[in-house]
């Protein structure tokens, strides 16, 4: 980070860190993922809530609005509230450019720090798809939520028809209540394993092996 106090850019590895723990100070107990595929496009971050999903778009003062419109489309199918975190330099014209739901906090750096600030907060998502939400949880996370739902394991089943079940059979707001739980105690450092024991037991094929990003884990609750 720029330590000289009249340096006002600021650039994405500045903004993250602080950007979080000001999330934990607003909202109290989440859960971060970063870099989460989204769509067609990659979350720059993901913050998980007790029953809500958000992403968050970073554009500092070194980013274009390029990719935003395809971004936003992508965000708008999978989260329950989106927001964008910007740099001054594009308040003028960032309402332009994401829709009025979308909640927008801008970033400053001042006297040694990055101070933040909601210029709009965010509404629900009116046009999020339920199933693209619940398609960001992982095969043996999906059977877990059948577990608590006393539903069959449907072990011969596909995702996409295990996801029907869920959002058919399953109150939607416990449903979502247990979609945040899944991805809090998510543990990347597992995931390996974890897919690779769920189909054994179920005699599911391997796939290739792909690089894991570790992704964040806040444990830290503050107060609302």
């Amino acid at each position: 980070m720029c330590s000289n106090p009249q340096c006002h850019l600021l650039y994405d590895h500045d903004i993250r860190e602080p950007l979080f723990l000001f999330l934990e100070s607003v909202y109290g107990k989440i859960r971060i993922l970063e870099e989460k595929n989204t769509g067609d496009a990659r979350a720059d971050a993901v913050m998980v809530l007790e029953n809500l999903v958000c992403g968050i778009e970073i554009k500092s003062d070194a980013d274009s609005y390029t990719r935003l419109a395809s971004q936003v489309s992508n965000y708008d199918l999978y989260y329950d509230a989106n927001f964008v975190v910007i740099g001054l330099s594009h308040l003028r014209h960032i309402h332009e450019h994401v829709p009025y739901w979308w909640g927008i906090i801008t970033c400053e750096y001042d006297e040694g720090r990055i101070e933040f600030y909601f210029e709009r907060h965010p509404q629900p998502n009116p046009v999020m798809d339920p199933k693209k939400k619940l398609s960001i949880l992982w095969r043996p996370e999906l059977n877990h939520l059948l577990q608590q739902a006393n539903l069959p394991a449907y072990r011969q089943k596909s995702k996409d028809f295990v996801q029907n079940v869920l959002l058919e059979r399953v109150d939607s707001s416990l449903l979502w209540y247990w979609v945040s739980q899944e991805l809090f105690e998510r543990d990347y450092t597992l995931i390996a394993q974890t897919i690779r024991s769920y189909r054994q037991e179920h005699g599911k094929r391997a796939r290739k092996k792909k690089r894991i990003r570790q992704n964040r884990k806040s444990s830290i609750s503050v107060s609302r």
